[in-house]
């Protein structure tokens, strides 16, 4: 565990609007909102202390699935940066948080995504922010052990 008393940069948390999402994405696509709705989750319920988790993030190793790791970032303060996010290429997306010796797993929700045409990313764009109102529930579900 860091000790930083008397740092007054340290754990902070920003909610992060859509727009907020999308600037740092490129774009607003559902793995992006979805990482973040989780990282957030964790956050509010299993460890607010981003230098005392990690999360080994299962999933195909490329957009968009891999999307999901960019928002995971923004809600959870995990970052690659500080080499605490651990990418796994896999066929089921999920999410292992890991913080003093207790675990959570987060599983999204399936969703279909649209049909690749003219207009996929208005599509993908009207998803996600549909999906960054709905409750926790109806995006993922979490187990701790």
């Amino acid at each position: 565990m860091h000790d930083h008393q008397g740092c007054k940069y340290m754990h902070l948390r920003k909610e992060c609007s859509i727009e907020d999402l999308a600037a740092f994405h490129g774009h607003l696509g559902p793995y992006i909102v979805l990482g973040y709705r989780i990282g957030r989750y964790v956050r509010d319920t299993f460890c607010d202390d981003p230098f005392r988790m990690s999360v080994r993030v299962y999933c195909s190793g490329a957009p968009p699935q891999s999307c999901i790791i960019d928002g995971i970032q923004l809600g959870s303060g995990c970052t690659l940066g500080k080499r605490n996010i651990e990418i796994i290429e896999s066929d089921e997306l999920r999410c292992e948080f890991t913080a003093d010796d207790r675990n959570v797993t987060v599983v999204p929700a399936p969703f279909t995504p649209p049909e690749r045409d003219a207009d996929y990313e208005l599509h993908i764009e009207r998803i996600a922010e549909a999906m960054y109102g709905l409750p926790d529930a109806d995006l993922f579900s979490a187990s701790v052990t």
